[in-house]
């Protein structure tokens, strides 16, 4: 059976399990999107927006659709993945499931907790029937399928006028219980005006079995809020991850989506966000290294709607042996969105002979008095510089990896929180497969 006839034969099973909230909104907006799901299917080569991305080795996997509860995972194993030098809010999911173990979650500030617990409660059930998916594609078969089986997930709801001191980590491990599992988790955040939140999201693999990943995220930034959001992805050669985000910003808001990918066999990172005010920042940064077959498609488009609003974008790529990389960044200025002011820069490098990058950034202007410009950049090391190094005691193996860490470091530079620039830089050096000498 293919995939997608699994997925909708599964469907009924997973509405009647009784364990999922049927008397809210949420419920119709699970039946109409497997019904989207249904009509669109998975995405191919034929959509102009996946003309770079195959995804047919991910999809021919018999993957498990209601995952097992897993083993027994126990700190000491997953530390490393953890932001553990600092204290935060923690929402941790093992095999799909919520491990309070492993957590940490609050109401008292604000709600760090559980979607499934959130939409049994009355006064969040309120809530959530507003937010949830409000602003995801309905034209993506993705994102469709994961609204149609969405329960588990973090919920985030900051009031307004609250400055959250500790970040917040949302971890989701897969133990390799089932050989080949499909998991679909749901974030929901909602910035409260006058608010600041900083989040950090990782997927982890324990172990080499197949994992596809459809995850969604719905952030609601209201007016002056700020929210740094943070995703590392480093996962196993038999991972791959299809990450949907959508983004809300309201008048005066900033909002930072920091993407790290350095692991995992495919990996899309859909990023689309929607300006609803005047004022409004938007930064969207990203690095990319990668190798062997390894592939990473970042799409991102940025709807520019009103008037005086701002837009920046920085993706970094290294690409090593035969490894693949795509960036389609799109910016779309409104008529009524005059006086924006919209960045977009894209480099690569390519290390490996056999390595490709397709890039295709994209504007496209309907207002005459605004600030826009794109830029890529493909090319290699430059020999010369290489030289200079190497002349002065440098050996070139450590030349290489400073040269290839400077390129990058100006989307490193951007991240906010101590410890998880201290880590970044620790996987970046790892990935370069060299001790840079020096810590950030």
């Amino acid at each position: 059976m293919k995939l997608k006839d699994k997925l909708l034969a599964s469907f009924m099973a997973f509405e009647n399990k009784g364990d999922i909230d049927l008397d809210s909104n949420v419920h119709k907006i699970r039946t109409e999107a497997i019904e989207t799901f249904e009509k669109l299917g998975f995405p191919t080569k034929k959509d102009e927006e996946w003309k770079y991305t195959s995804l047919k080795t991910i999809l021919k996997n018999d993957y498990s659709v209601f995952p097992k509860i897993g083993k027994t995972v126990e700190l000491k194993y997953v530390k490393e993945y953890f932001l553990h030098e600092i204290d935060s809010y923690k929402i941790v999911f093992v095999d799909g499931a919520y491990n309070s173990f492993l957590s940490d979650t609050t109401h008292e500030e604000a709600d760090v907790c559980l979607l499934s617990a959130a939409l049994k409660k009355p006064k969040y059930k309120m809530i959530i029937d507003h937010y949830f998916d409000n602003i995801t594609s309905k034209k993506d078969g993705f994102s469709s399928l994961n609204t149609a089986f969405s329960v588990e997930g973090a919920f985030i709801n900051i009031p307004k006028n609250t400055i959250l001191e500790k970040p917040i980590q949302i971890l989701y491990f897969s133990t390799g219980s089932e050989k080949e599992i499909l998991l679909q988790p749901r974030n929901l955040v909602i910035v409260g005006e006058n608010s600041h939140v900083q989040i950090y999201e990782r997927h982890q693999s324990l172990d080499n079995n197949a994992i596809l990943t459809n995850c969604v995220l719905e952030i609601f930034a209201h007016k002056r809020a700020i929210i740094d959001y943070y995703k590392v992805q480093n996962d196993k050669e038999n991972a791959s991850i299809i990450d949907n985000t959508y983004v809300q910003q309201r008048q005066n808001s900033i909002v930072s989506i920091n993407t790290f990918t350095f692991g995992g066999k495919l990996t899309r990172n859909n990023i689309e966000v929607f300006h609803e005010g005047e004022h409004i920042t938007s930064n969207l940064n990203g690095i990319t290294i990668i190798e062997g077959k390894q592939h990473v498609d970042n799409h991102t488009v940025i709807n520019h709607k009103y008037e005086n609003c701002e837009s920046n974008e920085l993706y970094k790529g290294i690409y090593d042996d035969s490894a693949t990389g795509v960036f389609n960044g799109k910016v779309i200025v409104d008529q009524k969105a005059q006086k924006t002011n919209a960045f977009q820069q894209n480099d690569n490098i390519l290390v490996g002979d056999k390595a490709s990058i397709n890039a295709k950034p994209q504007l496209e202007i309907f207002a005459d008095d605004v600030k826009c410009s794109h830029g890529c950049t493909i090319g290699q090391l430059d020999e010369k510089a290489l030289f200079y190094l190497q002349s002065r005691g440098i050996p070139k193996k450590e030349a290489k990896a400073l040269m290839l860490f400077a390129f990058g470091n100006d989307v490193v530079e951007k991240i906010k929180i101590p410890a998880l620039k201290s880590r970044v830089t620790k996987l970046i050096s790892e990935k370069l497969n060299v001790e840079l000498g020096f810590e950030i």
